[in-house]
């Protein structure tokens, strides 16, 4: 499994710092959502789904956590720790996040709209929807 993580560009001085992001630049693909989790309380699994179509870029923009990704052979455990670094999941990827810090904020930027028919919520059709070559 080849995870994609994408180190931002973040533009800074005395004042702070700035991280832009635009489509098919910084992102590969045409942004239709965005959403964030917080306040996300200790031992919370988020998650536990994959999507068919639907492609995602998760940005832990302050804070940590982890994601666990899962192609249906292997799985990978990918921390996210700073704001200008975002993990590219692919459709048709089993996807958990976990051990958010009291502090953390992770932002999903999405590829297409809510449409819950585009969600996998069950793990063994998930598998099987792997093996069909869906």
């Amino acid at each position: 499994m080849q995870v994609v993580k994408y180190m931002f560009q973040p533009h800074g001085d005395d004042r702070g710092q700035l991280v832009a992001l635009e489509e098919f630049r910084d992102i590969p693909f045409k942004i239709k959502r965005v959403y964030y989790m917080y306040d996300t309380s200790e031992g919370v699994v988020r998650g536990h789904h994959a999507h068919k179509s639907l492609e995602q870029i998760l940005i832990c923009i302050h804070g940590s956590c982890k994601i666990k990704l899962d192609n249906g052979i292997e799985k990978k455990i990918v921390p996210l720790e700073k704001p200008y670094e975002g993990l590219y999941v692919s459709n048709n990827m089993w996807r958990e996040m976990y051990d958010f810090s009291p502090d953390a904020v992770l932002m999903v930027l999405a590829s297409e709209l809510y449409d819950e028919s585009d969600y996998i919520r069950d793990y063994d059709e998930f598998i099987k929807f792997v093996k069909e070559g869906n």
